[in-house]
């Protein structure tokens, strides 16, 4: 079981599975998927590329966990924002502040920058993802294949965004807004 560490105040393992993600999210941002190295992580956080093996897991784990870590961090956002809010405001609402989020962040808008990524592929396909997007369709929506639906929705609008916030709002108002 692990415990706090005197030196760092909480679990040693986990400050440094957090401290690999972090310089991996901003290394991924800076140079890209494709030129984001185990080898540039471990200097940047002054270790072995054993250890980032053995806390994090090779690279396609580690993006898996950014990627997971950006969503989780969208949803708590938005989660906040829709608590109260039932049926069509909330999926409208709900996906309008994530995509306004997502649209501000640096990792996503470079991993916006290649469309068929793996980063996307995971999207699709990841159980974390689908729970999410099942959450901000509301408690009273539980159709596995709506949350799949909404994530696709979602990633068409944040791939090819509507330049007008106020006909974006309509398009999801219409046509998001009916499966709440």
């Amino acid at each position: 079981m692990p415990r706090d560490d005197w030196l760092v105040g909480r679990d040693r393992r986990s400050e440094a599975t957090e401290r690999i993600y972090t310089a991996a999210a901003d290394l991924i941002s800076r140079k890209g998927y494709e030129g984001f190295t185990i080898e540039a992580l471990a200097a940047r956080v002054h270790c072995s590329p054993a250890t980032i093996y053995r806390h994090a897991g090779g690279k396609t784990a580690i993006r898996d966990a950014v990627v997971a870590i950006q969503a989780a961090r969208i949803v708590d956002a938005t989660r906040e924002v829709i608590k109260d809010l039932r049926g069509p405001e909330r999926v409208v609402t709900a996906t309008i502040l994530a995509l306004q989020r997502l649209r501000s962040d640096p990792l996503a808008q470079l991993m916006q920058s290649i469309h068929a990524n793996p980063v996307s592929e995971w999207v699709i396909s990841s159980p974390t993802v689908t729970a999410l997007a099942a959450e901000m369709l509301g408690p009273d929506n539980d159709d596995p294949l709506a949350a799949q639906w909404l994530i696709r929705v979602f990633l068409a609008l944040w791939f090819w965004p509507v330049k007008d916030p106020a006909a974006e709002r309509a398009l999801i108002q219409r046509f998001l807004g009916s499966t709440g």
